[in-house]
């Protein structure tokens, strides 16, 4: 069942076709009624929503914020819906979460596993991605709440906690460097490094201190997954930077179950990164995902002063 008003549902489909003629043939209408309400649509608001093109129509900037609306509408409708009809309230839903792969490993499964101690009727989802997408899937209503890292302010979410994390280095078990209470990027990049490819926000730290340094680096493993990076350290391949969750709600760790020991690296460059929670501007969340959000933001305040 369709809640959205008309226009907003026809241009949502021409948004995701390209296309009027293959909207019209999704929702099974003439392409005429979907070209006159994109128009209607586009003169009440005063600005287009598309740039016409011989071979389809692509969103203007515009566009693509009432998009980003129109998802976010579309998904309160059909989780409504779907209440309505099955009479179960909030409570008994599922809470949709975004977040990128540092904090899917312990953070974010283990609020989980305590949330569902007192509500066992919540069922979760978890999608792992990079830390633009988890934004962009709470900002779209793909997503009820985003764990994920960021550099500078964030204007299209609701930001429910943010807090610096550090960086640490990943080393072997009994490496000389794992008894230390920290080291600098000198001491990090003489040995083969694995770290995760250009444009992640920590190598872009990275490689901002060691240019500033004067250091020059050639990786040894470049690998955006953490798996493949831990398991280069314990098999004594060399080191990794990984964000320091640790510190943050992340329980003590167990180092001889992991295999490696966990060494801060200190320069000013890592305290531009910041972990966040986030949640959408201008939606009502469900009573589960309010409830859950606060959990999460407990878990990364927890021993901390904020």
């Amino acid at each position: 069942m369709q809640l959205l008003p008309v226009n907003l549902a026809y241009f949502l489909e021409v948004a995701r076709t390209g296309s009027v003629t293959e909207a019209a043939h999704a929702l099974n209408v003439a392409p005429s009624a979907i070209s006159r309400q994109v128009a209607k649509l586009e003169s009440g608001i005063g600005v287009p929503l598309f740039a016409r093109h011989p071979r389809g129509m692509t969103l203007t900037e515009a566009g693509s914020r009432l998009l980003a609306h129109a998802r976010r509408t579309e998904t309160e409708s059909t989780t409504l819906v779907e209440e309505l009809r099955t009479g179960r309230g909030a409570e008994a839903r599922s809470v949709a979460v975004a977040c990128s792969e540092g904090f899917a490993r312990r953070l974010v499964p283990r609020a989980i596993a305590d949330f569902r101690r007192a509500h066992p009727d919540v069922a979760f989802r978890v999608d792992v991605v990079a830390r633009q997408e988890a934004t962009r899937r709470v900002v779209e209503g793909l997503a009820d709440v985003a764990v994920t890292y960021t550099m500078g302010p964030q204007h299209d979410v609701r930001v429910e906690c943010a807090v610096v994390v550090p960086v640490a280095a990943i080393v072997p078990l009994g490496h000389e460097l794992a008894g230390r209470d920290r080291i600098g990027l000198a001491d990090l990049c003489a040995y083969p490094l694995a770290l995760a490819s250009p444009g992640t926000s920590q190598r872009e730290l990275f490689d901002i201190g060691a240019q500033l340094e004067g250091i020059t680096v050639r990786p040894a493993l470049v690998c955006d997954s953490l798996a493949p990076q831990y398991e280069f350290v314990r098999a004594g391949g060399g080191l990794a930077l990984v964000g320091d969750l640790g510190d943050l709600g992340d329980g003590e760790r167990d180092t001889a179950t992991e295999g490696v020991s966990y060494v801060p690296v200190d320069h000013p460059v890592f305290r531009q990164r910041e972990a966040q929670v986030q949640t959408a501007t201008g939606r009502r969340p469900s009573w589960s995902a309010t409830q859950f959000t606060e959990l999460l933001v407990a878990s990364l305040r927890r021993d901390r002063s904020l």
